[in-house]
């Protein structure tokens, strides 16, 4: 019997897809699954064909974290190699040209909720459940908390990394986790028209607002305007730009050359 690839990709017009496929593993981490995860992402931004990048799970859950067995006999050096692998995929969203969206059913938990987390944005489906659970082992998941703690204010971080308690979709929507939470059976048709609805946008347009607003978390307020001035001056003197406002005053729909 062939080896089961534990993630998939796919392209939906100009819309990677990229699919967890761990499904008898309820998804969770390897370093192989966590290197193809990385490797499709890198790919899909470095694709003139792709505007936007989806993560999407098969099976029952999104991701249920680390796989446990990957963590006994290591030495510290080995340790730092692993969890490198296995978190890479967090910087590598971060810094992404195009916005990805995580579209999360059943359990998203420890890395599984950290991939959620990265997500620029995420759907999420209403019976699914999220928690940053690792302590329940005698470890932690300070891993996950660093793009959770780009959602949440302090005490609401710590009480969720400290105690490992699972908050339903609808918390999640209310702290700004997700979205948008919608109803099981259309998870798969909201995650895809929020996609398309990105993908219709100038690329360029996108990149420079994501890498704006994740710019100006880490700025003092005057500085943080500063730097949106200089991203915003920079997209006016793209062709892109000409093209979109002539296109509305034109009425008609924009032609989007990346330049």
């Amino acid at each position: 019997m062939a080896e089961t690839i534990p993630v998939l990709k796919d392209q939906i017009d100009n819309i990677g897809i990229i699919i967890l496929n761990r499904e008898k593993e309820k998804n969770t981490f390897t370093p192989e699954f966590a290197a193809l995860l990385n490797q499709y992402l890198l790919e899909m931004d470095n694709d003139d064909s792709i505007n936007v990048v989806v993560i999407k799970a098969n099976g029952k859950h999104f991701s249920t974290g680390i796989a446990l067995d990957q963590f006994p006999g290591k030495t510290h050096k080995q340790y730092l190699e692993l969890i490198e692998q296995l978190d890479m995929h967090t910087k590598t969203i971060f810094r992404m040209k195009k916005p990805v969206i995580a579209s999360a059913k059943g359990f998203a938990i420890a890395n599984g909720a950290g991939l959620v987390f990265a997500a620029d944005l995420a759907i999420a489906a209403e019976s699914s459940k999220f928690g940053t659970t690792a302590i329940n082992v005698g470890l932690n998941c300070i891993g996950p908390a660093v793009p959770l703690s780009r959602h949440v204010n302090r005490k609401k971080l710590l009480e969720m990394v400290l105690t490992g308690d699972m908050y339903s979709a609808a918390e999640m929507e209310r702290l700004g986790v997700v979205n948008k939470v919608v109803p099981d059976e259309e998870l798969e048709e909201k995650t895809m028209e929020l996609a398309k609805k990105l993908a219709l946008k100038s690329p360029l347009a996108l990149e420079s607002a994501k890498q704006g607003i994740h710019g100006i978390f880490d700025l003092p307020y005057e500085k943080a305007s500063d730097y949106m001035r200089e991203m915003f001056a920079s997209l006016l003197s793209t062709q892109d730009a000409k093209e979109g406002l002539e296109a509305f005053n034109e009425r008609r729909d924009p032609v989007w050359k990346k330049k």
